[in-house]
Order: structure tokens, then sequence, then C-alpha cells
């Protein structure tokens, strides 16, 4: 039966493939329908920040469209979506650096600003799998500790800069923490920090917030170097699109280390974020669920006192000090996937925010 199953769905996907049926006449699942009510079978996913509810059906049938032209280098395709991309953000086109995932963003600068030995000042905890690619190449970390209510210390991160120093990276808002830097915090430090190093600024998650991008800056600030992605407001993790955004001089520097400019994005993938960019109610809506079911969340691990940080993202950074079972065997136990502890002293976690059946079950599970 399952193999029945399979074989017509693979062979209905054919058909949206080449066009025969149009996506939205193919019952494709919703994430709420992803988990087997009767043998739990398929995972929880809620380790990565994920969006939940996406791609886009603009996307997927962008992308449905395009697999056809694969066979091809589709560079006017690239052009389209620098420009699409550049507009966004009242830029130019040579203000702009793609590549596949904010991840190969974050390696390049680090590689850019590792060319002359020096240092690399970063909080302490953050998004800081990439800085493997900097202390390979020579640069010594120094992680400057968070706040007591874990947010950014600039101040502290501001007077650890030294002559040795070649960048700093700020994940605003924070991963995994959820927290925010204010605006004004935020541009005073850019402003003196980026007078004496690189300073690069990592927005993956500023679009489940109000607050605005510091894109505007880069007009004029050769130092700042700001990463943005597709993966996870646009629900494009796995098609891995991401895109740096700097002065033009900045730019042509950085994209110096990419084997062909902005050549690491599939056609696919292109397509994908060209139609997502179109998508304003898709984001909308994203940010509407996202913003209820975290709400539900942390009012239902505080009512099992688990105390939370207030986040401005998918995910919720918490204490499993005052929580006496096992987290992660109660996870296991119930087919979810999730993080680990980030910070021993108060074991301090990280969730990510899926839908509203998957959250009832994450707590179901730690009851």
């Amino acid at each position: 039966m399952n193999n029945r199953r399979n074989w017509l769905k693979q062979t209905a996907l054919a058909f949206v493939g080449i066009g025969i049926i149009p996506l939205e006449n193919f019952a494709i699942p919703k994430s709420e329908n992803i988990i087997d009510d009767k043998n739990n079978l398929i995972p929880i996913r809620l380790r990565s920040n994920e969006n939940p509810y996406g791609p886009s059906t603009l996307a997927k049938n962008a992308m449905l469209k395009n697999i056809n032209i694969s066979n091809r280098y589709n560079w006017e395709m690239l052009d389209e979506l620098i420009e699409k991309i550049a507009v966004k953000h009242n830029l130019t086109a040579q203000n702009i650096l793609l590549g596949a995932g904010s991840s190969e963003i974050l390696n390049l600068v680090a590689l850019y600003c590792s060319k002359k030995s020096g240092n690399l000042i970063i909080a302490e905890t953050t998004f800081d799998y990439w800085t493997i690619t900097a202390e390979n190449a020579g640069l010594k970390k120094i992680a400057i500790p968070l706040t007591a209510d874990k947010k950014h210390d600039l101040s502290a991160m501001l007077h650890a800069i030294d002559t040795d120093t070649k960048m700093i990276y700020i994940c605003n808002p924070n991963n995994p923490t959820g927290t925010i830097c204010a605006s004004e915090e935020l541009l005073n430090f850019i402003n003196e920090a980026t007078k004496r190093t690189k300073v690069l600024v990592d927005e993956a998650y500023l679009d489940f917030t109000d607050q605005p991008s510091l894109a505007n800056l880069v007009t004029e600030n050769k130092n700042l170097i700001i990463a943005k992605t597709f993966s996870k407001i646009y629900a494009l993790a796995g098609s891995r699109i991401g895109y740096a955004i700097a002065h033009p001089d900045t730019i042509k520097e950085i994209s110096q280390l990419q084997f062909a400019t902005n050549g690491s994005v599939s056609v696919v993938s292109a397509s994908a974020a060209l139609a997502s960019l179109k998508d304003d109610k898709f984001v909308t809506d994203t940010i509407t669920f996202n913003n209820e079911v975290r709400k539900f969340t942390v009012d239902q691990l505080e009512n099992l006192k688990i105390r939370c940080i207030p986040s401005h993202t998918n995910f919720v950074y918490f204490s499993l000090e005052n929580y006496n079972k096992d987290l992660f065997e109660q996870l296991k136990k119930n087919n979810i996937l999730g993080t680990k502890i980030y910070e021993e002293k108060g074991k301090w976690s990280r969730i990510t925010i899926g839908t509203m059946k998957e959250m009832k079950q994450f707590i179901k599970a730690l009851e």
C-alpha cells in the first residue's frame, strides 16, 4: 500500500512538473498534517528554526516551472534577482552578493577578514558555527558574554576592539536567545565600531520584527556588511539562498573569494526567491501565525515553571533549571527533534516555533 501511495504521489508530481496538472490542484500535505497520528513515524522538527508554513505557493509554482531549464546556466535570472533585492533595500545591484544561504556569506566574510592575522569579536552565546572558518584561517576568537537578560553587550564588545581586531559579528535578533539590540544603541555601536574594524550584522531573523534593516548605511560605510537569507521568513532553508549587502567596493572584494561571483545559487532556488519577494501575504501570514503560536508556547512553558527569554524570532530560549524531567529524553520518546543545552549555567536550551499542532505536542511531551 505504501509503495502504491508513493508511486501515485511521484506520478502526480511528475505531471505537475511538466505542466499537465497545476500545482494548486495537487494536494500537498500541509505542515499541520505531517505527523502520522497512528504510528508517529515522521518526527516533529523543532531544532533548526525552519518555517513550518512554506515555501509559499508562488515559490513552489516557480520552482516546478523552472526545473525544466535547470540544464542551463541562467545568469539572467540571477541578475534579475539581484536587481529585485537591491530595489527592496533601496540600493543598487553593486551592493548585493548572492550565496548558497547566508551561511556561505558568513564564511566568505570570515575569509575576507582573515586575509591578515588578528582576532574577531563575537558574543557568547550566539550563532557561531561559521567561526571555525575564521579560526582555521588564523583569527583568534574573543567571546564577550551576553548581558544578564541574554542580549549583546555592545559596550563590552566595543571596548574589546584592539589593533588586531579584523571583524565583529552581531546576530540581530540573536540566535539562540531571540533577543534584539535596540535600534539607537545598535546604530551608535555601528558608527563607532566601523571606524576601527569590519562589522558583520546577521539579519536572518529581522523580518520577524518591526526593526528596520541597516541596509541603508552601506552606501557610505565600507566597513559594514549585512547578511540576509531566504531561509527563515520565506521558508526556503533547503533551497540554500542568501545574500550580502555592503558597499560596492566591499562587495567586489568579497566576491573575489567566490569561485564564480553569485554562481552558487541554482536556477530553481533563484526562481523561488524571485517568487517569494512578490508574496507579501505569505510573509504577513507567517508572522501572524508565528506570533500566535509563540505566545501560546511561552505561556505554556511558564505554566510549567520554565523561564523563557522574550523572543523576537521564530524560536524561544528557555531555562531548564527548574524542570525536573530530562527534556531531551521526553522529546525523544515523542519523536520530537530539539536542540541542546547552550549554556550549562541555567541549563538554557532553544526550541523552534512550529505549527500550533506541533507546539501542543511539544508541550504535552514536557508535561
